[in-house]
Order: C-alpha cells, then structure tokens, then sequence
C-alpha cells in the first residue's frame, strides 16, 4: 500500500509532502488544479518515461519519492528485490526515489540503492495499477495472465523457480564447456609429453629410468651441478654419475642415457 509521497519541483509544484492511510483517499479539485500532476509524478517514481518537461521551470531538478508498505516474505515483490540484491529490512517500509534533472537525465533508486529504470518498473508494476481513460488494464498485460493463473490456483512457485534457475545455471555451464571443447586436444598434446618428462629423471632405486650414480670403485665419468665433465673415481655427493656406454660432447652438455 503507499502510505506516502513526497514531491519536489514537478511542474507547478516546489513542494508537496501527501501521507496516505488504510481506505479510500480521494484528491478532487477543478479543471487545471494540478490533479494530474499528481498522477504523473506517482508515475515517474514508478518507473515511467522521464520526461524534462516535468522540471519545474527554474529547478535544476525534480524528485519524487514514494513510501510503500514492506513486502511481504515470499511474496513477488520480495523475490524481484532479492534478486537485483536490493536490501529490504524486514518490517521497513520500502523506498522508491527518481531523480529527474532538466537536460533529461533520470535516476532511480530502491531503498536509497541505485537501479535501472527498467528494474523500476517491474518493481512498480507489483506495487500500483492506474487506470485512466485510453490506459490499458493490469488484466491485459501477457506478463501478468501466469501470475494471476498461480494465485487462482493457490500454487507455490517458489520450487519451480528454484528448479527453473538451477536449470538455467546448468545450461550457462554446458554451454561454457561446449566452447572450451574444441580447445582440449591441442592442450592434451602439448600436457602430455611434459607429464612425462619428470619420470625420466626419478631418482635412482624408485623404478623408473634415470641417470645412476657411479659407485665407488667404478670406473667412468662424472658430471658436477654446473654441467662440466670430471674424470675419476668417486664422484662427490649430489654429482650425476655417467656410465661408459654415455657420450659426453664439449658444452653445451649432452647425454645419451642408457636403460
């Protein structure tokens, strides 16, 4: 229910606060005493064509807030504000502010949060109907015959839309994965020898292939961290040890390593 509204330099008026109770209210006045003022103000806060004619003449901007009662949990309202993340605390009152500056720039709020006109609307459109003459009726708009069908019936949408939003999330991710698909073969070409490259050079006595250490007594070649062959007998700790069967070339260091 609006419950207030709160008007400043629409037209002809500078400023105007009207609080609204439980029942009827009803605004009369003759022909040009700004009634429809009113009407247009309420409907630019709920969402409608911003329209600079609306300034008042002299004002930079024109503002308009609406005050509604709080949503009730697990309604309509509740569930489109939860989505665009707008805060609702429970028990306040809800807050719809439009801003509209003389060159024609519109913005919208919801509780003091920034939204989309477009969001202002739908938000609008669960709070308000205004018929008038030539309008078109609540009844008529495809966008809402669903709703009405769910309430005749009593159903509870929320597991529907909950499922309806899992699957969606599902399909967005099948359908990341269908174009990343094209890319894995290229990729498992490239990871697949290099998966096998620190096998090759496993320590000695977990069985698999690497160069083995020359014992002591052994006869051959050893190379130290640097790359550079050594000659002798016991090569020092941390060496790499080089059979016989091993070709060592000059630098850049080179090994044939046998099984």
């Amino acid at each position: 229910m609006l419950t207030g509204l709160s008007i400043r330099n629409v037209v002809l008026i500078e400023a105007l606060d009207l609080a609204f109770d439980a029942g009827l209210t009803v605004l009369t006045g003759e022909t040009g005493a700004g009634k429809s003022i009113l009407l247009d103000a309420l409907g630019l806060a709920l969402g409608a064509r911003a329209d600079s004619g609306l300034v008042r003449s002299g004002a930079d901007q024109a503002s308009v807030t609406a005050t509604f009662d709080a949503p009730a949990k697990g309604s309509a309202l509740a569930t489109i504000l939860s989505d665009n993340e707008i805060d609702q605390e429970p028990g306040e009152p809800l807050l719809i502010r439009r801003t509209l500056k003389a060159d024609g720039g519109s913005r919208a709020y919801l509780n003091d949060q920034p939204c989309s006109a477009a969001l202002l609307r739908d938000v609008g459109a669960l709070l308000v109907e205004i018929h008038g003459q030539h309008d078109e009726r609540g009844l008529l708009n495809p966008r809402g015959h669903m709703a009405l069908l769910d309430a005749f019936g009593g159903l509870d949408t929320a597991a529907v839309a909950g499922a309806h939003a899992a699957r969606h999330q599902a399909e967005k991710q099948l359908s990341e994965a269908r174009e990343t698909l094209p890319h894995a073969p290229p990729q498992r070409d490239y990871l697949a020898p290099a998966r096998a490259q620190p096998a090759r050079f496993a320590p000695a006595g977990s069985g698999a292939r690497g160069p083995r250490m020359v014992g002591p007594g052994s006869t051959g070649c050893w190379a130290d961290r640097t790359g550079r062959s050594r000659g002798g007998v016991r090569p020092p700790a941390g060496s790499i040890g080089l059979r016989p069967s091993m070709i060592i070339s000059p630098m850049p260091l080179r090994l044939s390593i046998a099984p």
